[in-house]
């Protein structure tokens, strides 16, 4: 870890929540807003995330699984996620969301007409604007958390 934690304190916690709270404290109620507020598949959703904490390398993103109602997905979830392109554990949505995910991060420039059909064939605008949103959010804070070493320091709870 790149930035020094006060003895005692939460790394993450500390980073998002006290060291920049005029910046900190508003990204991370986006980032929590993500959560909240999704109208979208837990599968899609997980799909999307999972693809950008693969990515990112963001530890702490990896081993975290969003849990709706008491449901989260399957352990072997995050190796479909990896071979999204061959998995059958994946639905249209689910598919297209860690395709749109890895494009979104690493090739934003080649998503094209093409990809475009496909992805409206499957999703409303509302849900792509959300989609994009969630998938930036993820993108930004995750790589800042692996960026500065925060992910490596923390630990889920019963991990």
């Amino acid at each position: 870890m790149i930035i020094d934690i006060p003895e005692g304190k939460d790394p993450i916690g500390y980073v998002w929540g006290e060291m920049v709270p005029g910046i900190g404290v508003a990204a991370a109620a986006f980032s929590l807003s993500v959560y909240e507020h999704s109208t979208l598949g837990l599968r899609e959703f997980e799909a999307a995330r999972l693809r950008i904490a693969q990515i990112n390398g963001c530890l702490f993103c990896q081993d975290w699984r969003t849990e709706r109602d008491g449901q989260k997905v399957e352990p072997e979830f995050a190796d479909a996620v990896t071979n999204w392109r061959t998995t059958d554990r994946f639905d249209e949505r689910a598919r297209l969301a860690a395709e749109y995910a890895e494009r979104y991060a690493t090739d934003h420039h080649g998503l094209d007409d093409e990809f475009w059909a496909r992805m409206f064939e499957h999703y409303t605008q509302a849900e792509l604007v959300e989609l994009s949103m969630s998938i930036g959010s993820w993108l930004a804070f995750g790589r800042l958390n692996r960026v500065l070493g925060l992910d490596t320091v923390c630990v889920l709870p019963g991990h």
